[in-house]
């Protein structure tokens, strides 16, 4: 894939509290690609995802979403950068009390000054995007754990965004709808160009989608890894990596 970076990730240090998880890293991310952010259990993934999407400042360094540093920018400038991005969470967080498309209109609702009719027509694509045109007046608690999760990902489209940062996507999903949300965002990033920045630990879903992942390791503090997984699991020099994409316990590790 062309390098074009539409994020860049600078020499940047985070954690929670006052506990370091992460010295000095830096990374970008291509336009169109669909890029992982992997790891064990603990070593910062989520804390480095919203650190990029504003929601946390980190410790030091800058995040750029193209020409703007989303760590630095405050008031109007935060909610023009997040206007172009968007952001499903790892429990999908759709509110209870609407339904699919009150949720998926949500975003246009409150950033913009469309009019109802074409909000709602605007929402209802989305939803069709995703498989769920027929089931859009239900409520959340009426849908299955796939379903939420595509729901989740029509309201992050909702406004366009260049941008998605899926947060654990595929957790909680038996084997077959975790495939099928795989495929989904494949789709979605092949048909509309869009960036997906993929948190996971689910490797068959890495092998599946991942153009290019980082892998992060808490001991080091850092990043161990970077480029494209069927690659590190075949090729990668370091024990550890190789360990880590063929899923080898230490006790039972050769060489």
């Amino acid at each position: 894939m062309k390098e074009d970076p539409i994020i860049k990730v600078e020499h940047l240090t985070t954690g929670y509290g006052q506990t370091m998880v992460m010295e000095d890293i830096s990374f970008s991310v291509n336009r169109g690609e669909i890029f992982g952010i992997l790891g064990g259990s603990g070593c910062g993934k989520s804390t480095v995802l919203k650190n990029m999407i504003g929601l946390s400042p980190p410790f030091s360094g800058r995040v750029w979403i193209e020409d703007a540093d989303i760590v630095m920018a405050n008031g109007k400038d935060k909610i023009n950068i997040w206007n172009h991005i968007g952001v499903m969470y790892q429990q999908s967080a759709l509110f209870g009390s609407m339904s699919l498309l009150e949720n998926v209109r949500l975003p246009l609702e409150e950033f913009t000054d469309l009019p109802l009719p074409i909000i709602n027509e605007i929402a209802y694509m989305k939803l069709k995007m995703v498989g769920l045109f027929p089931f859009a007046d239900l409520l959340p608690s009426e849908l299955s754990g796939g379903m939420k999760k595509r729901a989740a990902i029509a309201r992050a489209m909702a406004m366009d965004p260049k941008i998605l940062f899926l947060d654990e996507p595929s957790a909680g999903l038996d084997p077959i709808t975790s495939v099928e949300l795989d495929h989904l965002i494949l789709r979605l990033s092949r048909t509309l160009g869009v960036t997906f920045v993929i948190v996971t630990h689910e490797l068959p879903s890495v092998f599946t989608m991942a153009d290019r992942v980082i892998v992060l390791d808490k001991t080091k503090k850092g990043i161990i890894a970077e480029g494209n997984p069927n690659d590190l699991k075949n090729k990668s020099k370091d024990r550890f990596v190789r360990q880590f994409f063929n899923r080898i316990p230490e006790e039972s590790y050769t060489r």
